[in-house]
């Protein structure tokens, strides 16, 4: 459900964001239809998953010191920060021993991490945020403060909606990591080549939001992991 315009922060109300803010507000009945799917379905998964969300919490503990549950940070609706749940795939600490954003052969993933990347089983604890409102399943993936200040006028379209678990864009770069394996400054090189890119996709999908599309989006995230 969208906000009152006047209600948006003001790095938010520019003329680009008011295009898909009036594209979203005709849409205003499928969004409270796309909120109450959300909470439908991740109770519904919570409750499902529970055996493979106990599994791994023993496997994290035995694989390495530190939490079960990775909290970071990050950027939703309305330029809001947030609490993101992942279970942990690095080792502890892991953002203050490197960049923000994860290259291949990362020295930092344990073995049990990069289980759980491959299969985005990490993702599992993000069903709370979903549950709380802070995220949705198919929406920009949410990035961390940083990277929010490097968007263009037009990218801050994508906080008018909750960030999601899956999206367009996160199909499309899920070998993101790969891209920046070889960067010297992988910061430098996802907010001025990767990001813009994404972008394209998650505002794409803003244009054209309608929960056909959600649920085309994350039919392909099952294909993509399963592939």
């Amino acid at each position: 459900m969208l906000p009152d315009w006047k209600d948006l922060p003001d790095e938010m109300k520019n003329d680009t964001v008011k295009k898909y803010y009036k594209s979203l507000a005709k849409k205003e009945s499928a969004l409270i239809i796309k909120r109450m799917f959300d909470i439908w379905m991740s109770v519904l998964l919570l409750v499902f998953l529970m055996p493979v969300i106990l599994v791994m919490a023993v496997l994290i503990k035995l694989d390495s010191k530190g939490p079960v549950i990775f909290k970071q940070t990050r950027v939703t609706a309305g330029n809001k920060d947030f609490t993101i749940y992942k279970f942990r795939s690095m080792v502890n600490d892991a953002p203050k021993l490197g960049t923000s954003v994860t290259v291949a052969s990362d020295m930092r993933i344990t073995k049990v991490g990069q289980f759980m990347r491959k299969y985005r089983i990490d993702e599992i604890p993000q069903l709370v945020n979903v549950l709380k409102g802070e995220m949705t399943f198919v929406g920009t993936r949410p990035e961390v403060r940083k990277y929010v200040d490097a968007y263009t006028p037009a990218m801050m379209a994508t906080l008018l909606l909750p960030a999601g678990i899956t999206s367009e864009a996160s199909i499309m770069y899920k070998e993101e990591d790969e891209l920046l394996a070889s960067a010297e400054d992988a910061d430098q090189v996802y907010i001025q080549d990767i990001l813009p890119e994404k972008m394209k996709y998650n505002l794409k999908s803003i244009r054209k939001f309608s929960l056909l599309n959600d649920l085309a989006t994350m039919i392909k995230t099952v294909i993509a992991v399963i592939m």
